[in-house]
């Protein structure tokens, strides 16, 4: 399964901002803007980008966030009263092209001067809903089912606007953004995806550890 046609339509990085979360001030790196200069991507971050909370942000395994164009209708439709800008879903990349059921993790892309790897989707959280101003969006992130990805920085370097993905290799045996999205999510657990993804490095060993509980017993 090969997928091309990915461009990069809007790069955003974000200035630390202080928001409530149940009553909390929270320092985050949610509240992203649109560049109007290329952003480098480094190994555990985008320079110069916000990250807060290094417990479940920024790292190896997510150094950058991808997000799918296509996708600011379907979320400006359900929240009319925002300020709609490319960032708004705390994605580094806005992509037009992205499909995540097309994106193999473990895949191989340069973009611009970088090479990055597919690693795995992103997950909601109450800094995203507060962000929001509705809890009811972590719910609704879920079910729609597209989530972006994040990627693992193999190669820094610089990415503009008007950037494409060029593959460069592609795994066998793996599963895409959407299939791991469902492992995480879905009640019922595939059990092939499952064994698919327990020696795939380009997933954190934490999260295989974490869905190889679900895994039957089939002796």
């Amino acid at each position: 399964m090969y997928f091309y046609g990915m461009q990069i339509v809007s790069t955003n990085i974000a200035q630390p901002q202080w928001i409530s979360i149940h009553g909390k001030p929270t320092k985050t790196g949610i509240f992203k803007k649109p560049t109007d200069t290329p952003i480098y991507l480094d190994t555990e971050t985008v320079k110069g980008d916000e990250v807060s909370n290094r417990k479940y942000h920024g790292g190896e395994f997510k150094a950058c966030y991808l997000f799918a164009a296509e996708q600011y209708p379907y979320w400006e439709g359900l929240y009319p009263e925002l300020d709609w800008y490319y960032g708004m879903l705390g994605e580094n990349l806005t992509v037009k092209g992205l499909d995540e059921t097309q994106l193999i993790i473990g895949a191989i892309y340069k973009i611009g001067a970088a090479l990055v790897q597919i690693t795995q989707p992103r997950e909601p959280c109450n800094t995203f809903a507060a962000k929001m101003g509705s809890p009811a969006i972590l719910k609704q992130f879920i079910a729609h089912r597209k989530p972006g990805s994040y990627v693992r920085v193999l190669k820094p370097g610089l990415v503009s606007v008007g950037d494409t993905f060029e593959l460069v290799e592609q795994p066998d045996n793996s599963i895409t953004i959407a299939q791991l999205f469902d492992l995480l999510f879905s009640k019922t657990k595939n059990q092939n995806h499952l064994q698919l993804i327990l020696d795939n490095t380009a997933i954190p060993i934490k999260k295989r550890l974490q869905l190889k509980a679900f895994l039957k017993n089939t002796d």
